[in-house]
């Protein structure tokens, strides 16, 4: 794949978060029910309210970066679907998402989308959460957006995150913190996701301007940056989906181990990365 030119990469500002897929109902089933990914990967179930929307899901939590996994139909909104998907890319330091704003004009989006997302402690007072950009509104079943946790909710109690590492520090690691982390992954260090072509053209701006740099073919796009992969692959909306991520684990593993979940495999080792993958959709 040739290399596409890229604008104003002189320093990554954008870092892999989080990434989310909505799974068909054997596998999702699977995920829940699995002793193996409760052991091995901390895989535990979470329920978190916004401002207009409550969800739950399964997570499982690294260092700096984290998976969400859905059962098709118990998302709200459209992102219900099966074969929705999405990937999420923050800032360490306050104010660099502004910077990415600023460099999407001149890759095609000359008005970003923005917007402040407030989060539900459960109690029904909002608190300012993350702020986010996109370069659109309009979609299939997947995008990418970059995110910058506000600094207020680092100073709520209630977010139970670590401490500061550096001024103006809104980091991953910092906010992450609290949360409940598998002994033995490391981090997630790939993404592989089946996209739509339309969402694959509103996605590429976000990566350039966030410092990656994007390789771009006939069957889809690879970006590299911050130490990950991100892979996507263009198809017609109906095979859609997360296909799989790659894990770093905390220590070597000596045997191969593969754990059937579902409509999906997790194989873990030998040395210290796992990979797990997921079927097309049926």
């Amino acid at each position: 794949m040739p290399e596409s030119p890229t604008v104003a990469e002189e320093r990554q500002l954008l870092q892999l978060n989080h990434c989310y897929g909505v799974l068909d109902a054997v596998t999702a089933d699977a995920v829940a029910a699995s002793e193996y990914l409760r052991t091995f990967a901390g895989c535990h179930p979470r329920t978190t309210t916004d401002d207009s929307r409550t969800w739950t899901g399964w997570y499982v939590m690294g260092r700096t970066t984290y998976l969400e996994l859905f059962r098709a139909g118990d998302v709200p909104g459209r992102e219900a679907a099966l074969g929705s998907a999405g990937v999420g890319l923050s800032v360490e330091s306050a104010g660099e998402l502004a910077a990415v704003a600023g460099r999407l004009p001149e890759l095609g989006v000359p008005t970003p989308v923005e917007r402040r997302h407030p989060r539900d402690f459960g109690d029904g007072v909002l608190i300012p959460w993350f702020r986010a950009v996109y370069t659109t509104q309009i979609y299939d079943a997947f995008r990418v957006w970059g995110m910058e946790y506000e600094q207020s909710y680092f100073a709520d109690p209630r977010s139970g995150s670590g401490p500061e590492a550096h001024p103006g520090d809104v980091g991953r690691e910092r906010y992450l913190d609290s949360y409940r982390r598998s002994p033995h992954l490391l981090d997630f260090t790939g993404v592989r996701v089946a996209v739509t072509a339309d969402d694959l053209a509103g996605s590429v701006p976000l990566l350039r301007a966030g410092g990656y740099t994007v390789r771009e073919g006939p069957g889809g796009v690879v970006a590299e940056g911050g130490g990950a992969v991100l892979r996507f692959d263009a198809v017609p909306r109906a095979a859609a989906g997360l296909r799989q991520v790659d894990m770093a684990l905390v220590e070597p593993m000596p045997l191969v181990h593969s754990e059937e979940i579902g409509n999906s495999t997790l194989t873990v080792g030998p040395g210290q990365r796992a990979v797990w993958t997921f079927a097309a959709n049926a």
